[in-house]
């Protein structure tokens, strides 16, 4: 018996090393990027593309301190302070009109409930591109080119159906006694919404700001057919003018600038990451 129980030891630590030496190929396959990046940023503009090492032999730092110069007479704290605005405004927008919109699918009872909610899910198939076009033509008639309102008036009428649809789903599964009760103590949808659903909405709403945030900051197509001037510019735009028109780009402060942007976005969801995880755990009904 200690002979096999020795054999079974033996291949369960052969199996088990196989297993660790993959995940670890895995691991450097997937940090890669990130790891060319940071060495990227510590090399002149010359040496990015040409050099084969992850980090230079003599690393510089003139590609962070350039950065305080801005860009074409543009500071970086300017770019940086768009991308806030239209990300936080973005959130905000999302949470109230996608949570708004899931209430009233999941709890309110009114004629064609099933039809529109049919037709919502339905928009998800339809590619965004289509759309440009007739956008665009609405938003220059209204006279809004040029400013922040196309990016950010969709985020105000529940235009995201993946988010409407989550929450549904998140609203759909909480009892619907609490409901009842709230209703013989006088309570209206209103303050159902608010009082109730809400509170036990928390993981959705956090999942659904977190995934806003995250694509408003990166967005890079919708700045760049609606904002002209500079002083409007966000950081995808941003890291766009380090190509002058000429064609020569200043990679190290590229990959710089773009270091840099990532830190928001880190903060952002590693913040409310430990929101999200609370509110899993805590959100369940105790009787």
């Amino acid at each position: 018996m200690s002979a096999l129980a020795a054999a079974v030891r033996r291949r369960k630590t052969g199996g088990s090393l196989v297993w660790h030496f993959a995940a670890l190929a895995v691991l450097a396959v997937v940090l890669y990027p990130a790891v060319w990046l940071i060495g990227g940023s510590f090399k002149p503009s010359d040496d990015v593309i040409g050099s084969l090492d992850l980090f230079p032999g003599d690393p510089i730092t003139d590609n962070y301190t350039g950065l305080k110069e801005g860009i074409a007479d543009v500071s970086i704290a300017t770019f940086f302070g768009n991308s806030l605005y239209l990300a936080i405004g973005s959130v905000i927008g999302v949470l109230i009109s996608s949570s708004l919109t899931a209430y009233a699918f999941a709890r309110v009872r009114f004629a064609g409930r099933n039809i529109f909610f049919t037709l919502m899910i339905g928009t998800l198939l339809l590619p965004y591109h289509v759309l440009l076009i007739p956008q665009y033509v609405l938003f220059q008639k209204l006279g809004w080119i040029n400013t922040y309102t196309p990016l950010l008036i969709g985020k105000y009428l529940a235009i995201d159906a993946f988010f409407v649809f989550l929450m549904v789903q998140f609203i759909r599964a909480l009892p619907k006694e609490l409901d009842e009760a709230a209703r013989i103590d006088g309570c209206g949808h209103a303050r159902i919404y608010l009082s109730i659903v809400l509170p036990l909405c928390r993981p959705a709403l956090i999942t659904s700001a977190i995934f806003t945030f995250i694509n408003a900051w990166n967005d890079f197509l919708g700045p760049l057919l609606y904002l002209n001037e500079p002083q409007q510019y966000t950081v995808s735009l941003g890291l766009k003018m380090f190509v002058d028109q000429e064609g020569v780009a200043n990679y190290g402060g590229m990959i710089a600038m773009s270091l840099v942007a990532l830190l928001p976005v880190l903060a952002f969801f590693l913040i409310f990451q430990r929101f999200l995880i609370d509110g899993m755990a805590t959100s369940g009904l105790k009787g």
